[in-house]
């Protein structure tokens, strides 16, 4: 590898320098703040902050009780954004997310067509277990989470920006659920898994939750500013080893074509594609921007591997038979990089 490459074609502007170290202290201050009422979890809101100001969504995926509901409005509540929350059932219509045209009477007494925005119009959407709605209403999503608009009877309505969507899933309750397809979950940057507190973290939300009030947390941040920290991500010079890097890591996820490494092979029918490249990239340059530093570092591709590529592998039975989860084999790949 020749010296050269690990300087990046592009450099940041002497106010992208002072913008990054602002948006470090913001972050250090939205954890702050998000921390008087979530306890533990630390590793979920950096995924959750990443995500977000890459412009990306999110799928959180834990057992019932761990907050993820209360983490997603509070992280919108100190951002001073929108935040709407999708019950998705069985029965729930497309109509239900998008809204839908009602015959309403006009100031001149006529009755006329008036759309009704529905709920997937805020800046922070939660798609409250997801698997539960029919693959129609799932779909509704795709052009909201794709395309920022979404289409009512012929006609395109433009979301709220920022945004973004955060799905949740149940990992144990499994009946009666529709999994999501792998075009859909494609969609989602990360998979973020939260799991179970410790001793003194369980004590410690027993304590914060029984009590007669709640903290009111502080809005840290203004639209304006939350859209220069995403374009300013966008910004972050990445070195071109780096590019190769995250291209070789996701071709090497795949069992065909020379690319992946023997002992995957069985593990894995199908890995992921071009879409994980750009993951990799977006939420390296994410991570990078909220830890300060002024370019790309391999360390942030490899934070961010494992919830980025875990949900694009399609496993055999062989890895499911041996209980390999496709974290695991992420991780592995990533370490023998």
């Amino acid at each position: 590898m020749s010296r050269q490459l690990d300087v990046p074609s592009e450099t940041l502007s002497d106010d992208d320098v002072a913008a990054i170290d602002a948006l470090r202290t913001a972050y250090g201050t939205l954890k702050a703040e998000i921390g008087r009422v979530i306890v533990g979890q630390i590793d979920a809101i950096e995924q959750l902050a990443i995500c977000f100001f890459a412009r990306r969504h999110a799928l959180l995926v834990g057992v019932p009780g761990l907050a993820k509901t209360l983490l997603v409005s509070k992280f919108a509540e100190t951002l001073s954004l929108s935040f709407s929350r999708i019950q998705f059932t069985p029965d729930l219509m497309p109509m239900d997310i998008t809204g839908t045209d009602i015959l309403q009477d006009n100031s001149e007494g006529r009755r006329e067509f008036q759309f009704v925005r529905g709920p997937v119009f805020a800046n922070v959407v939660l798609a409250d277990e997801i698997n539960r709605a029919p693959p129609k209403t799932q779909a509704a999503l795709l052009e909201a989470m794709q395309e920022s608009n979404v289409t009512v009877l012929g006609k395109e309505f433009a979301l709220p920006s920022p945004f973004m969507v955060l799905a949740t899933q149940n990992p144990v309750e499994q009946e009666g659920t529709y999994p999501l397809p792998e075009a859909q979950l494609d969609r989602f940057m990360a998979l973020i898994e939260l799991g179970y507190p410790s001793e003194a973290e369980e004590i410690e939300i027993a304590r914060l939750t029984t009590g007669t009030s709640q903290p009111v947390l502080q809005s840290l941040l203004d639209i304006s500013q939350i859209l220069d920290h995403q374009d300013l991500v966008r910004r972050v010079p990445v070195p071109d080893h780096l590019y190769e890097f995250a291209a070789k890591l996701v071709r090497q996820t795949r069992p065909t074509g020379g690319t992946a490494p023997d002992w995957l092979i069985p593990l894995v029918g199908w890995g992921a594609g071009p879409r994980a490249v750009q993951s990799l990239i977006l939420g390296a340059k994410s991570r990078a921007a909220l830890y300060g530093s002024y370019m790309v570092r391999r360390e942030d591709i490899v934070a961010v591997a494992p919830s980025v590529l875990a949900h694009r592998l399609v496993l055999t039975f062989a890895a499911q038979a041996e209980r390999i989860s496709a974290r695991e084999i992420v991780t592995r790949l990533v370490e023998s990089n």
